[in-house]
């Protein structure tokens, strides 16, 4: 059964520079005629291949009160199609041993298949079938609705944690659909009919709408003919629009939420920035914002969690994060757990000073070093994970980006100066773009912020 996994933002690009300190696989990229992208990342350590599929299409782009469509449309497309009905295709998947899932977010919706390598021309089949010949009959979709309602219950609805962050992405955004969550609202989640599901898919379901990656042991040569043979048989049936959606406002004040549920256990403290993604930002800017982050809080080395826990004793952990890959905008993020008997007031506190002093004296020679090595070194190790290397180029040319820049990557997180780190943070910590979440106990009136 298909899953939301909302994937985390990744380094981009990443996996170039792991290869400059290894043998670099040759990367190859080429368009069919029906306008369907191919990416193949050669990876011959075993006879194993992933094999993803990315729609340029999410969460952002339904229509206003159709909120949960896309995802809802990734359950249904595991319904079976005129010439593979039912679950035949997971049938198949798992007759090999392999494994399957699928993945919707604001920007895309994906699937994917890890099985041996012979069978990977027979999933490119299956996977050409399903994008035009998908059935739907009232009898399959009713049922599904339900299964994504229980998961809405069981990601946001039962979980105070995820019930914050809606909320919080819901005040970040104030005229983007970003603010509308991956899910859904379950409101409207409730009302999703099958033609709702039918109409999405005809539109945004075609070849020159998707891209392919295929990462394993296979050639690029053998890729295209395999390609040609399966996803090419497929026509264009839309004309997809450029994607444009409404621009942010000029934001003018903080925002804050505080969700209280008896079922906290542990209090928190988060914030996040609006920021440009590694689509829209400047040259060299959202570089600066992943070294950024990476000095302010990557495990226990960070300089927030130095300060609040190590120096100061009065959190259990603290953090940053910088979430860049996204078709517009992004969301750098600081967050912060106190220890028991201090208050969240006292962790924003420290939070906020350690800020100022990096916005107004920016990070030193040391934390600018370690970062960018830290950084380039996670993208090596992380290369032993073949779907990683699918998601890289997946999740970049799905946002507006192209292999070349994804192969830039490196080389700029190299080029990132001081000096960049600091504009960064003048520019995009600004407390007036951002909105900042109080997780509490309802229990505990003392664990208020203030």
């Amino acid at each position: 059964m298909p899953k939301l996994l909302l994937l985390a933002a990744v380094l981009v690009g990443a996996f170039a520079g792991a290869a400059r300190a290894g043998a670099e696989p040759k990367i190859a990229h080429f368009t069919l005629w029906n306008g369907l992208e191919v990416v193949v990342v050669p990876d011959h350590r075993a006879p194993v291949v992933t094999h993803m599929i990315w729609y340029k299409v999410g969460a952002a782009d339904e229509a206003p009160g159709k909120s949960g469509l896309a995802h809802f449309l990734e359950h249904l497309m595991f319904k079976g199609t005129a010439k593979n009905p039912g679950d035949t295709f997971s049938q198949q998947v798992a007759a090999i041993g392999g494994q399957e899932n699928a993945f919707t977010s604001s920007d895309y919706t994906g699937f994917f298949q890890r099985v041996p390598r012979d069978h990977l021309k027979e999933m490119m089949a299956l996977e050409a079938d399903r994008i035009t010949g998908l059935v739907l009959t009232d009898e399959v979709v009713r049922p599904e609705l339900n299964v994504v309602l229980e998961e809405q219950n069981t990601r946001v609805a039962n979980n105070p944690n995820g019930r914050l962050a809606e909320q919080m992405d819901a005040a970040l955004y104030l005229n983007h659909p970003y603010g509308r969550p991956a899910i859904g609202w379950r409101h409207e989640i409730e009302t999703l009919t099958r033609d709702d599901a039918l109409a999405f898919y005809r539109r945004f379901y075609t070849p020159n709408n998707a891209v392919v990656v295929i990462a394993g042991d296979v050639t690029p040569e053998e890729i295209k003919a395999d390609a040609e043979a399966t996803y090419g048989k497929i026509a264009p049936r839309a004309e997809i629009a450029p994607r444009r959606r409404p621009a942010e406002p000029m934001q003018e004040g903080p925002r804050t939420v505080t969700l209280a549920d008896a079922r906290v256990e542990q209090p928190s403290i988060s914030r996040v920035y609006l920021a440009p993604s590694s689509t829209t930002a400047k040259p060299g800017e959202s570089e600066a914002l992943e070294v950024l982050a990476h000095a302010l809080g990557s495990g226990e080395s960070g300089r927030l969690y130095r300060a609040l826990v190590v120096d100061q004793g009065i959190a259990i952990n603290a953090g940053a994060n910088y979430s860049g890959t996204a078709l517009d905008y992004a969301r750098f993020g600081v967050f912060s757990s106190p220890k028991s008997g201090r208050t969240l007031h006292e962790v924003e506190a420290a939070i906020d000073a350690v800020l100022a002093d990096v916005i107004e004296h920016g990070i030193t020679a040391q934390e600018l070093e370690s970062a960018k090595s830290r950084l380039i070194a996670d993208a090596v190790y992380a290369q032993d994970n073949q779907a990683t290397l699918a998601q890289w180029y997946g999740s970049a040319l799905a946002t507006g980006q192209t292999v070349e820049m994804v192969e830039a990557w490196p080389a700029a997180i190299r080029a990132v100066t001081a000096d960049a780190v600091r504009m960064a943070a003048r520019t995009w910590l600004d407390r007036r773009t951002s909105v900042t979440g109080y997780l509490v106990n309802s229990l505990k009136p003392e664990e208020k912020h203030s």
